[in-house]
Formats: structure tokens, sequence, C-alpha cells
């Protein structure tokens, strides 16, 4: 029971899927961190059934890669790109760290995060049309993302946490750190495995984007 309390806790926070979300406590949110790669699960699975969707259809390949690009966003209900969007509205607003962390609290959404959103939507559309939806394709996007999910829930773990009140500080501290950002590193470590048995070169270098990725995250948020 508390298994599957855990799970639905994890995708309360962190998906839109209309699941039973069960009172959260101290039982059902030790371990709810090591349940997020879950939600990456869906999103790779859904992009997998798309993808063999459309080759068997034919799908035009602009309609294919809205597809792509649409999927993590339904999944998640957008909460990457609200985060992504209040740290470009507080990133270009060059202000000491404290009223950085007013601007990423402020609910409005300011002209650089519209631009940026634009820009990123932009861009991973062109990315999701190129895409030839091959077997290896779909094998690799769809470990990326229990790979990035990975990567998330372990920086929530691991990484200091810059003030004492969210949701990122409600789960760190209600979370068995040790014992969950070893889980964690497991399922990295599996993921990017998996990438590179997958995808050969191609996995390789996604896997090198993903780790830098979290590094420069983990930088930029350190010094500002």
């Amino acid at each position: 029971m508390i298994l599957v309390e855990t799970v639905l806790v994890a995708f309360a926070m962190f998906s839109a899927l209309p699941l039973p979300c069960p009172e959260w406590n101290g039982k059902n949110m030790r371990y709810a961190l090591c349940a997020f790669p879950l939600i990456g699960l869906v999103c790779g699975g859904l992009w997998y059934g798309w993808g063999l969707l459309c080759a068997w259809l034919s799908v035009p390949h602009l309609l294919r890669g809205a597809g792509f690009c649409l999927i993590p966003v339904l999944v998640t209900g957008g909460i990457h790109l609200d985060g992504y969007a209040d740290t470009c509205d507080a990133l270009a607003s060059h202000a000491p760290p404290e009223k950085k962390q007013e601007i990423l609290k402020d609910p409005r959404c300011g002209a650089f995060a519209v631009i940026h959103l634009c820009i990123y939507f932009l861009f991973y559309l062109a990315l999701c049309a190129a895409l030839e939806p091959t077997r290896e394709a779909l094998w690799s996007m769809g470990l990326a993302f229990v790979l990035a999910l990975s990567l998330s829930a372990l920086a929530v773990c691991r990484f200091p946490l810059a003030k004492n009140t969210g949701l990122a500080h409600t789960f760190a501290t209600a979370a068995d750190r040790k014992t969950a950002g070893r889980v964690l590193l497991a399922l990295c470590a599996g993921a990017g495995a998996g990438l590179i048995v997958a995808g050969g070169i191609a996995g390789a270098a996604m896997l090198a984007a993903a780790l830098a990725g979290c590094w420069g995250y983990r930088e930029v948020a350190h010094r500002r």
C-alpha cells in the first residue's frame, strides 16, 4: 500500500495525469523522489507509441513533431516549463540572489519568460519534426526521459537547497536522502547504459549532454 501511495505522490507532484492523490505524509513521501523516473517512463512510452502510429499512418513530419513536442507538456502539465519561465525571468533580472528568489515566486509571467518559451518551443518543434521515428531513436528518447527525471530528482535529493520553503524543500526534507540518492544514482546509471546500448554514439552523446546540463544547472544555481 505504501509503495502505491509513494508512486501516486510522485505523480501528483510532477504530472497532470488523472490519478487518485493520497494525503501526503512522512511514510509515502520518504521515497517519492525514487518514483519520479516513472513519469519519464510514461512520456517515453507515449513517444514510442506516437512514433509507431505516425509511421504506420504516414503522418506528415510537422504534425508528428508537434505530437512529440506536446506529449511531455501534457503528461507533466507543464510544471517544468513553469519553472523554466520563472528561472528565465529571474536570471534576466541581473538582480541580487534575494531578489531573484522573489522573482521565482512571482506568479506573473515576464517578457523574458515569454521570449525564452517561444525560443524553446520553436527549437524543440524543429528537432522533433526532423527526428526519424526509428526504433533506435524512439528507444533512446524514451530512456532520455527516464534519465532526465532521474537527474531532476537526484538534484532535489543531493544539491543544497536555496531556501527552506517550497515543493523542492518539502520533498527533500521528507525524503530518506541517503537511500533515495543511491537509488536515483543507480537509475541514472541504468538509463545511461541503456542509452548507449540503444543509440550507440548518439546515445552516448545524449548521456554526455544530459550530464553536462545537470552540472551546468548546479553551477548556475550555486553562483546566481
